[in-house]
């Protein structure tokens, strides 16, 4: 509903962007200012928290007023202006100002989204590429200086830097950025259009625990182990489920009765209709789980994911396992140990709540990659 109104200073902008200053009055008999903003059929407001004195009486009670006005006048033109500058697909010159690393840090402290560790490392990941290949914009870089060859470059680094999905997983939250960015005229044309970072899906790069590392990590314990990160690791490497998916593990997702865990997918919540999994529970997951008589409890009172892979990094040093070993590997491992086992791909495609056997096709690949590693070890002979 259109604010009460009453016009200050009319003044209008093009026939599309008209930004007109206006006042409202208050219950205290003050008015407070705001911009009566037009654009393009859309009209919305902009109240800019200042305030006229109606009872100015004292000299100084009205040069007050008169310097509120002239800043919300001084505001109103800036607003002008880079509507005006937008429509003829010039950044706004107040834009022109900011510094693109301080614009992702802010959009970082706004994000609360599930993906946020993704958006972290996104922004960490282009401040190395900056003091690496562009030392003169690793403190301050217009956006107007991000071009689509910068773009290219940081692709081209990402990949060189991140093993599999990796890569591509940093660059799309990027563009995330970059496209919120260009919706608030930050930057006026998108960079990242029509650069991609190619990936080779049916390859599985990172690596993987065979079920004797999985038992020689299990036999592994030591003073100072967090218990809570060691039984979720654990059941992640017999269930296969994500980091994002067992630090959010209620005991509501557990049907005792049926021996089921039933839970939603964070990372296709919304998005697929196979966005739920029920995972059957054999009697080794049921005694990581536990019992509790409030279903609202968390099952795995897990720190940071940060600090879950500084634990899982120092479980398999001492473990002896000379592997690099994220959580995600967990995942990994499941599958392709059960396919080992003479698991079929439908049955497995489906414990890992995928929609289809795309993504699961990589595990068979890896799958034969050890059987013919087997088959290779083997000693030679003469006939």
């Amino acid at each position: 509903m259109k604010p009460a109104t009453r016009k200050t200073n009319p003044r209008k902008g093009t026939k599309k962007n008209n930004v007109i200053l206006r006042e409202k009055p208050l219950t205290n008999g003050n008015k407070s200012l705001y911009l009566d903003i037009y654009r393009d059929g859309a009209r919305s407001y902009e109240f800019l928290k200042l305030y006229v004195n109606t009872k100015a009486r004292t000299p100084i009670e009205r040069e007050a007023n008169r310097e509120i006005l002239e800043l919300a006048e001084k505001i109103r033109t800036q607003r002008e202006s880079d509507l005006n500058h937008q429509t003829h697909g010039q950044i706004a010159p107040s834009n022109k100002k900011i510094n693109l690393l301080d614009f992702f840090e802010a959009y970082y402290n706004k994000y609360n989204k599930k993906d946020v560790r993704m958006i972290r490392g996104a922004i960490d990941r282009f401040n190395d590429f900056l003091n690496e290949y562009y030392p003169a914009l690793k403190n301050n870089i217009k956006p107007e200086q991000l071009t689509k060859d910068i773009v290219k470059e940081f692709v081209e680094y990402l990949e060189s830097k991140s093993k599999g999905e990796g890569a591509r997983g940093y660059y799309q939250r990027f563009k995330k950025i970059i496209a919120n960015a260009e919706e608030k005229s930050v930057i006026f044309k998108n960079p990242c259009k029509g650069v991609i970072c190619k990936v080779d899906d049916s390859a599985l790069t990172k690596d993987i625990l065979s079920m004797d590392e999985i038992k020689q990590l299990i036999s592994t314990k030591y003073d100072g182990q967090n218990p809570d990160t060691r039984r979720a690791f654990i059941f992640c490497l017999y269930a296969g489920l994500r980091f994002c998916d067992v630090i959010d593990l209620k005991y509501s997702n557990v049907d005792f009765s049926n021996r089921l865990l039933k839970f939603e997918q964070a990372k296709t919540k919304g998005k697929s209709s196979t966005s739920w999994v029920n995972l059957p529970l054999n009697d080794g997951l049921l005694s990581l789980i536990g019992t509790k008589p409030e279903k609202d409890t968390f099952i795995f009172n897990l720190p940071s994911h940060t600090m879950c892979l500084k634990s899982l990094d120092r479980w398999v040093k001492r473990a002896g396992i000379d592997k690099h070993i994220t959580w995600h590997c967990a995942r990994h491992s499941f599958a392709v140990n059960i396919l080992n086992n003479g698991a079929n791909i439908k049955t497995v495609a489906s414990l890992l709540g995928h929609s289809g056997l795309k993504h699961t096709e990589k595990y068979t690949r890896a799958v034969d990659s050890l059987k013919e590693k087997a088959i290779n070890s083997l000693p030679t002979f003469e006939i």
